[in-house]
């Protein structure tokens, strides 16, 4: 086994290690949110290429950039709780939208699946029908669940039926160690709310996703200074868990004690102003080494709030891998 994919195993069964691993990621297209082409594709594929060549990263988070619109809604936005029922499962064009991610997802992992692990970003229901609604906004998943919480269950189950067939198909055919499962909270939607309406489709997924292989981390996504009850998740069954430490206010070291011991994955902010992307080298080494003196560095994997910003210089992650290594001789 290659010293990587030791490492980062290692690391998501809270193993010793020498060092802690890193992961950063960032979008390869200009607007990840577009719709699907064929260029696209080619520019996320070579985006993968380049991101290995010139960051060496310890273990890939596969992108999905072009492959946020799940094609089961109809062909118009979803504006209101009633049109919920028009979404479908198994449609041909939502098959050959998963086919297109597997040849894609295939493509990358053969090429660096030997020698690390590789896990591919995959939504969670709520998340693809946010993506279907006007204004792609996180507000109308309150809204839906407002105007009718059943029909929004029942419409993300349907679309949980589609992501089950992807997760399956990216580790038992595509080749990935597991999926990179992205979920969070909605404004008005409680804790208990959240658990009874929209965690059945996100644990559907898990389950096909852990019988393939169990080698799979949820992110609790802080987008836009989005706030999250880290609780509501405390349970999911993962090996890893990346949340927003900077936004939620919850590093590392307190986090790990919500779920429960578990390997976690991140410590700096995602944004141009934070010290990952505008920092020094004696700024970026020092904050790396200050996230591993309070967390530790077993069971941590040296990370994001989320996708780091596009322009962040190689030698910036550089220099957080050899904080890291500098710490794990220390």
């Amino acid at each position: 086994m290659s010293y990587k994919r030791d490492l980062v195993l290692k690391t998501f069964n809270n193993e010793e290690t020498d060092r802690a691993p890193i992961g950063f990621w960032y979008h390869f297209a200009k607007d990840e949110t577009v719709p699907l082409t064929d260029e696209l594709v080619k520019i996320n594929y070579n985006g993968h290429l380049k991101f290995c060549k010139d960051v060496e990263p310890d273990f890939l988070k596969i992108m999905s950039d072009g492959f946020f619109h799940y094609p089961g809604v109809a062909s118009e936005p979803v504006t209101c709780a009633a049109d919920l029922k028009k979404i479908k499962s198994g449609k041909p064009e939502t098959l050959a939208w998963i086919d297109r991610q597997i040849d894609m997802v295939k493509k990358v992992a053969s090429q660096y699946g030997k020698d690390m692990v590789t896990l591919y970003n995959v939504f969670s229901p709520a998340s693809y029908l946010t993506f279907a609604t006007e204004n792609l906004s996180f507000k109308n998943i309150t809204r839906f669940y407002e105007e009718d919480p059943e029909a929004l269950k029942n419409a993300l189950l349907t679309i949980a039926e589609d992501v089950k067939i992807l997760a399956d198909r990216a580790i038992r055919e595509a080749g990935v160690d597991g999926i990179y499962f992205s979920v969070g909270c909605y404004d008005g939607i409680s804790r208990e709310e959240y658990q009874r309406i929209i965690e059945p489709s996100e644990l559907a997924v898990l389950e096909v996703a852990n019988a393939a292989n169990d080698c799979n981390m949820i992110h609790i996504c802080g987008y836009a200074g989005r706030k999250n009850d880290l609780t509501t998740f405390k349970d999911y069954p993962v090996k890893a868990v990346n949340w927003a430490t900077v936004v939620e206010g919850i590093p590392l070291e307190e986090g790990r004690k919500i779920f429960g011991n578990r390997a976690v994955a991140g410590g700096f902010a995602n944004t141009t102003d934070g010290v990952l992307y505008s920092g020094t080298e004696e700024q970026i080494k020092a904050e790396t080494k200050r996230i591993l003196s309070a967390a530790g560095s077993r069971g941590v994997i040296l990370g994001a709030d989320c996708t780091i910003p596009r322009g962040t210089p190689t030698s910036h992650i550089q220099w957080v891998r050899e904080a890291a290594e500098e710490f794990g001789k220390g």
